[in-house]
C-alpha cells in the first residue's frame, strides 16, 4: 500500500489542503457534540422504557406549582418515556370539578381543593409536597400605613373607620389554600370575625388586575403576583406571610389518581422521581429556571427577571417531602370542616401517601 506525504504531494494544492481541513473540522465538530453536549440534553436520551399509556396533567400557572413547568421545559418527563398532554386552568376548585368528571391523571395544585376533590369521592394520593408557606398579605399603602399603626387585630376596623367601607381583600375562591389561609388567620390567629372585611374571590389573573387598577386594597396571594404589585404599585407592602397567618402551611402538591398508581406504578416513580429533581434545581438554579417558568407564566408580559426575584421571596419555599405537611393539612381539614367548605370527612394519613417519595431515598 501506498503511502503520500500531503505537504509534498504535488496533486495536493492548497484548495485541496483547505478541503481536507474543514472536513476534518465538521467530523471533529460532529464528535463533539454527540460525544459531550448532546448526551446531557434530555431530548437526546433514549428512555429506560416507553409507557403506552398517554397521561393528561392539571395544573395552574402559579409559582408554587413551579415544578411541572421545570419538569415539562427540561424534558423530564418525555425523557423517562412518558406521553402527556396538559390543561390549564385559573383556579383549584375548577380543577376539582374536571376531577369529577373523569378528566385528569396527575394535577399540581393546592392542597385545600386536593382535600376537597377526596371529599367529593375522588381517589386520588398526595405522593410529593411542592410548596410550604408560600401566601403573602399584601396591602395597598392605605393599607400598610393602617397597619403599621394599628394593632393586627384593630387595623382592619380602623380602615372601615377612616374610609367608610371595609376593606377589601382578593383572593382565590373558598376551599383554596389562600383563602383558607386569609380566613384562619382573621378568626384564629387575631380572634376577629372574616365579616368584618369583604372578601372578594376570584382568579389568579383577575387577583392580579384587582390589586393593579386599586379596585381592591389588598390580597391574599401567592407569587408572582407578590412582586407584580410591589413592584407596580407604589407603597405596597406585605403586611403579613403565611408563616404568621398559618405556621407550616402546606401549600401546592403532586396529586395522582389511584388508578394510575396501580396501573402503572413505575411510571407513578418516575414522575414523584423528576418532581424531586425539579425541586432541586428550583432552589439552586434560580436564574435558569425563570426562564423556564417565564413560558408558563406571564410570557411577553412579565419578564425573568421578575420571576427570579419572585423565587427569592421568603414565600417561595419549595420541598418534596409529604410528610413536612401531614400535620398542618390536618389542622387545616378541621379549619375547612368548621368553614364548611369540606362537607365530608378526609383521612389525610390515606390522602397524603410518603411512600414512593420515601423509595426515591439514597
Amino acid at each position: 500500500m501506498k503511502s503520500y506525504n500531503l505537504s509534498k504531494n504535488k496533486y495536493v494544492t492548497k484548495r485541496h489542503k483547505l478541503i481536507l481541513f474543514i472536513f476534518f473540522v465538521l467530523v471533529l465538530f460532529e464528535w463533539h457534540v454527540f460525544a459531550s453536549g448532546e448526551k446531557d440534553s434530555p431530548q437526546s436520551i433514549t428512555p429506560a422504557r416507553t409507557y403506552s399509556k398517554e397521561i393528561e396533567i392539571g395544573y395552574m400557572p402559579i409559582l408554587p406549582v413551579a415544578q411541572y413547568f421545570i419538569m415539562a421545559e427540561k424534558n423530564m418527563l418525555t425523557g423517562a418515556g412518558i406521553s402527556y398532554s396538559d390543561v390549564r386552568f385559573s383556579d383549584g376548585p375548577s380543577i376539582v370539578q374536571a376531577m369529577g368528571s373523569g378528566k385528569l391523571d396527575v394535577v399540581f395544585f393546592g392542597i385545600g381543593p386536593a382535600m376537597v376533590a377526596k371529599a367529593n369521592g375522588q381517589d386520588i394520593k398526595v405522593v410529593a409536597s411542592a410548596v410550604i408557606e408560600q401566601i403573602g398579605l399584601i396591602g395597598s399603602q392605605d393599607l400598610a400605613r393602617l397597619y403599621k399603626q394599628n394593632t393586627p387585630e384593630t387595623f382592619f376596623s380602623a380602615f372601615e373607620n377612616e374610609y367608610g367601607r371595609k376593606v377589601k381583600i382578593a383572593t382565590f375562591p373558598a376551599g383554596s389554600v389562600p383563602h383558607t389561609v386569609l380566613t384562619y388567620w382573621l378568626e384564629k390567629q387575631l380572634g376577629i370575625s372574616q365579616e368584618s372585611i369583604e372578601i372578594i374571590t376570584m382568579g389568579a389573573n383577575r387577583v392580579q388586575q384587582g390589586l393593579l387598577t386599586g379596585a381592591v386594597d389588598g390580597a391574599s396571594i401567592l407569587e408572582p403576583i407578590l412582586t407584580i404589585a410591589l413592584d407596580r404599585i407604589e407603597g405596597s407592602e406585605i403586611i403579613t406571610r403565611s408563616s404568621a397567618m398559618f405556621p407550616d402551611q402546606p401549600g401546592a402538591v403532586l396529586v395522582v389518581r389511584q388508578e394510575l398508581i396501580d396501573s402503572h406504578p413505575q411510571m407513578v416513580k418516575d414522575i414523584v422521581a423528576a418532581h424531586i429533581k425539579a425541586t432541586e434545581f428550583l432552589n439552586t438554579e434560580k436564574a435558569e429556571a425563570a426562564i423556564l417558568i417565564n413560558r408558563f407564566i406571564g410570557q411577553g408580559f412579565i419578564k425573568p427577571e421578575v420571576i427570579e426575584k419572585a423565587l427569592h421571596s421568603p414565600v417561595s419555599n419549595y420541598v418534596s417531602d409529604p410528610r413536612i405537611i401531614i400535620e398542618s393539612t390536618k389542622r387545616m381539614r378541621d379549619f375547612q370542616k368548621e368553614q364548611g367548605t369540606l362537607k365530608k370527612e378526609v383521612d389525610i394519613d390515606a390522602l397524603i401517601d410518603p411512600s414512593i417519595y420515601l423509595e426515591l431515598q439514597p
